[in-house]
């Protein structure tokens, strides 16, 4: 265990995000011995632009304006920061030179409000954790000196237009940072081509929340009280991320079966067809703390992948948000997914996917359920941020005494 330290968190999720965040769970974990400062996305113009009514907006207009203050304390140990700047909106931009100094810009903003930040809190040889945002901080290092650099590697972002101009920028992040962690083996691969001092650290997941449960049926699952089997998925529902035809498919093919999607939805997803099935029902967004209560009626859950290069490395924390309630998985089999093979259902066409669905309804047994559930159990964020320590331990640099490590 690593105590005593103080750790600097940034990346691409700020604390006010609407779903879960790897990040969030990993500082809270850590603030339980250590200082903890998490700094959130400052406002950017086109997102000011256009999100000028939204919460979020107003709050850091609010931090502006001097109306709210930059740091608030959310925790033992824990502080956020509202960086008190606007970024300017230029990955729009081709000309590499031109962009670049438009990010340099950036970048020396918010390590401006972060070093601010740390001698108002009295931080000192900070350690930071870049969980996956290689553009508003490549060049973070260099300004703050910390005594160690974490490079979090979570998803496989230049998969995807937005971030792929920039696959530079992650290449370098990853050379420079220290250390590189990942969430899956094929990330840990990916950046093990940068950077020799890459693990792979697994996963955490909130299991306490996952075993106590409302079972009383939720209000907008009305329809489920006609006892036809339910197949469930929880989570984002996004274009890019989830195959809509396959969905469709196992709908029409089990017009007995209830289908039931919670998470917020993509602009794409929200124009889909699968809104106008009978079968297929959207509870919508719903707080952490209430995805238990909906899985709770779920016969089987579903992740049904699109198989691309954002998909095929990326593990899917919802793996252990079902399995640690004892649910048969059906699943698509992408590389990530060879980690869960023993304990979930693995499909590469719908086909598979209809006959698999009636197999793990039919072969689900409470020994089975306590087998999920006791592998589950091994992905504690305690044990993740364990596994986090134990690395930063083989890189220690002469700040760490043998009382603190």
């Amino acid at each position: 265990m690593i105590q005593g330290k103080d750790f600097v968190f940034v990346g691409l999720q700020s604390w006010d995000i609407a779903i879960g965040s790897n990040s969030k769970n990993l500082a809270r974990e850590i603030a339980k011995y250590n200082r903890v400062l998490y700094v959130s996305k400052p406002l950017d113009r086109i997102s000011l632009l256009r999100h000028y009514t939204d919460k979020k907006t107003k709050k850091r207009l609010a931090v502006l304006h001097g109306k709210q203050p930059r740091l608030e304390k959310i925790g033992d140990n824990l502080w956020n920061l509202y960086p008190k700047t606007i970024l300017e909106s230029a990955n729009w931009l081709n000309n590499r030179p031109v962009y670049r100094i438009f990010n340099t810009i950036n970048n020396r903003r918010l390590a401006l409000q972060i070093r601010t930040a740390i001698r108002e809190l009295g931080f000192r040889d900070v350690i930071v954790f870049n969980d996956n945002d290689f553009m508003s901080y490549h060049a973070l290092k260099g300004y703050i000196s910390p005594a160690l650099s974490v490079y979090y590697l979570r998803d496989y972002l230049t998969s995807q237009d937005y971030f792929k101009k920039r696959a530079y920028l992650e290449a370098q992040q990853i050379r420079q940072a220290d250390v590189v962690v990942t969430n899956s083996e094929y990330l840990q691969q990916y950046a093990a081509c940068y950077n020799k001092n890459a693990y792979f650290i697994g996963q955490g997941c909130d299991i306490e929340s996952f075993s106590e449960v409302n079972p009383t049926l939720p209000p907008d699952l009305e329809p489920l009280k006609d006892g036809s089997p339910v197949i469930g998925y929880a989570g984002y529902l996004s274009t890019s991320r989830l195959d809509i035809a396959l969905i469709a498919y196992l709908a029409e093919q089990l017009p007995g079966f209830h289908f039931v999607l919670v998470g917020p939805e993509d602009a794409a997803f929200k124009a889909s067809s699968l809104h106008g099935r009978r079968n297929i029902h959207f509870p919508g967004a719903k707080p952490p703390e209430e995805v238990p209560d909906y899985l709770y009626h779920f016969d089987v859950c579903i992740n049904p992948q699109l198989v691309n290069l954002m998909t095929t490395g990326n593990y899917p924390r919802k793996m252990d948000e079902y399995l640690a309630m004892g649910k048969p998985v059906v699943a698509t089999q992408t590389l990530a997914m060879e980690y869960f093979r023993e304990y979930v259902y693995l499909c590469q066409t719908p086909e598979e996917y209809l006959s698999t669905i009636r197999t793990a309804l039919a072969e689900d047994t409470p020994a089975l359920q306590i087998k999920r559930k006791e592998f589950a159990l091994g992905h504690t964020w305690t044990a993740n941020v364990q596994r986090l320590y134990e690395v930063i331990s083989q890189h220690k640099s002469v700040i760490f005494s043998e009382r603190q490590l």
